[in-house]
């Protein structure tokens, strides 16, 4: 890991802030690597219910770092830099290592809430589409903004983005790089709800979400994910197979005792 993400853990909820303010978060290879590790570590980590993404400063994320753009694209082209290659991938996962900055939020097992102020540009929009729900300020901005520099998204957008709006939206946004609102962005569909204090608004339900069955949560994400490119009879099967994974188990159990005692539930990690 590395001072570019600050992690900090209580009571089952992760927040995670991309940690490089004086530079409103831009993305140069050592954000591209703290995001990535701090997404697979936390996937490994059974305590964790939900995650809390957010940008320290005035910003979430400004984007590729264009101070530092001759670097990465150096790292894109240099078939024989190994592991400093973006385009590089592993059997772990279908992204490369450009894309994983984005995607990785999908990976983990529990909900990522995105908190969003300031600016999301280019790949920090992108990062941003990579969360499960998205709280904005306002007066925050997002912009598609790869055209302006000649250049497609390619952080995982295609599996984000087209989920969230209409395809005619989403050549808009790309063809032109235009900047909206957060206003605008509710409407659109980029992120979920305004909220004039984005990260507060995150954690209230990360909270919420933490308090529910771990193992019931972990199962929800991963149907609903996977349903968005199943068939009927996959999706269905699908729901059929992870109920049956979680009815009788003890976190079950312990939600159904709990609602009719009237009382907090106290919930395993999963194993």
């Amino acid at each position: 890991m590395s001072d570019r993400v600050s992690v900090s853990t209580t009571d089952g909820v992760a927040d995670v802030r991309l940690n490089r303010p004086d530079k409103l978060n831009a993305l140069d290879g050592a954000m591209f690597e703290a995001l990535t590790a701090t997404g697979q570590a936390l996937a490994q980590d059974r305590s964790v219910r939900a995650v809390v993404l957010s940008g320290e400063g005035r910003a979430f994320s400004a984007g590729l770092d264009v101070g530092a753009f001759q670097t990465l694209a150096r790292a894109v082209s240099d078939s024989e830099s190994g592991a400093q290659n973006l385009l590089a991938r592993s059997d772990e996962s279908p992204a490369n290592r450009a894309q994983l900055v984005s995607w990785i939020w999908q990976e983990l097992p529990v909900p990522v809430i995105g908190a969003i102020h300031g600016v999301a540009y280019g790949g920090g929009l992108q990062i941003a589409l990579g969360t499960d729900i998205r709280f904005i300020a306002p007066d925050a901005r997002m912009s598609v903004m790869e055209i302006k520099y000649g250049l497609i998204p390619d952080m995982a957008i295609t599996q984000t983005l087209r989920h969230v709006v209409r395809l005619d939206l989403a050549k808009e946004l790309t063809y032109s790089g235009r900047i909206v609102s957060g206003a605008e962005a509710v409407e659109l569909g980029l992120a979920t709800h305004l909220s004039d204090t984005p990260r507060e608004a995150a954690l209230e339900l990360a909270y919420e979400i933490a308090g529910r069955s771990p193992e019931a949560v972990r199962a929800a994400k991963t149907l609903l994910n996977t349903a968005v490119n199943a068939g009927v009879r996959e999706g269905l099967e699908l729901e059929e197979q992870l109920q049956r994974s979680l009815i009788g188990g003890p976190n079950q159990i312990e939600a159904v005792k709990a609602s009719f005692e009237k009382r907090q539930p106290k919930f395993q990690d999963p194993e």
